[in-house]
């Protein structure tokens, strides 16, 4: 199956950068769309991909269509898509935050004439929710798809996702629930590391070394997670030596509301994505 990307900036661009490194031969089956041609061009020399003159060219090209522009106009790359004679045999997948699977669907009804009518009318829709660590081969990226989709096209779809990191189905009621623990928690993430950089710069330690130990600490410890499959407190209980100095460290952790301050950040995300989701 054909890819086709409208959209090639930071994601679009990784997507395909990661795809086509996994996938070295297969430059001639993706396809890439972006207003900014100059920066278009440079990605396709650069990757192999086939650059396209318009948003109607990638649509009669590929199959899978990766929509990775922006939720503002998103509808208005819809209005374009929906214009293609076979547009509704294509697989449409959106990165855009806050864009339901039922409204890709009804904006595509509504805008390709079908509305009003009781039967004939399909659209193949993927959602998908990567994180910014994509950018870095590191991503985690959530899936959901509807009832028109395939398991062998979904299973394509992940598997592009899965060029950038991982990647794994999800209920799309829990979409919101994804960008608290997942799509915004980089966000936290950075923060822990300038705060423990800025712990060691307190007690004398070069600032560019401290974002070193720090940044490592927290990579190398999530690899742990990932790899040995212990849940997270034995890996920490593993470390708290009686009376050794992490355990008085996660006292002080403790007695700060660092656990419930995580978890008060994730519902909060979690919520204004829900209140932003049309």
């Amino acid at each position: 199956m054909k890819i086709g990307f409208i959209g090639t900036g930071n994601m679009g661009s990784a997507l395909i950068k990661g795809y086509l490194s996994s996938n070295p031969d297969l430059g001639k089956e993706v396809f890439a769309y972006d207003v900014d041609k100059a920066s278009l061009n440079r990605l396709a020399g650069e990757t192999g991909a086939t650059p396209c003159e318009s948003i109607a060219d990638t649509v009669a090209r590929a199959d899978i269509l990766i929509l990775a522009v922006k939720p503002n106009i998103f509808t208005d790359v819809l209005k374009e898509l929906v214009e293609v004679n076979g547009w509704e045999k294509k697989v449409i997948v959106s990165i855009a935050a806050g864009i339901s699977l039922k409204y890709i669907a009804l904006q595509c009804k509504e805008l390709s004439g079908f509305s009003g009518r009781e039967s004939g009318f399909i659209c193949k829709a993927v959602r998908v929710m990567p994180n910014m660590p994509s950018l870095v081969g590191k991503g985690m990226s959530a899936l959901a798809k509807n009832a028109e989709v395939s398991d062998e096209e979904f299973e394509r779809v992940v598997n592009i996702f899965r060029a950038v990191g991982l990647a794994e189905e999800t209920d799309e009621k829990l979409m919101d629930s994804v960008v608290g623990v997942s799509s915004s928690s980089p966000a936290y993430v950075f923060m822990f590391i300038e705060a423990l950089a800025d712990g060691a710069v307190a007690l004398g330690m070069p600032r560019k070394q401290a974002y070193a130990f720090a940044a490592q600490a927290v990579a190398g410890s999530a690899e742990m997670v990932l790899k040995t499959g212990l849940h997270p407190g034995e890996l920490k209980d593993s470390i708290c030596s009686p009376g050794g100095a992490t355990i008085d460290a996660v006292e002080a952790l403790e007695q700060k509301g660092f656990r419930s301050a995580v978890m008060a950040a994730v519902r909060a995300a979690a919520d204004k994505a829900a209140s932003m989701t049309k």
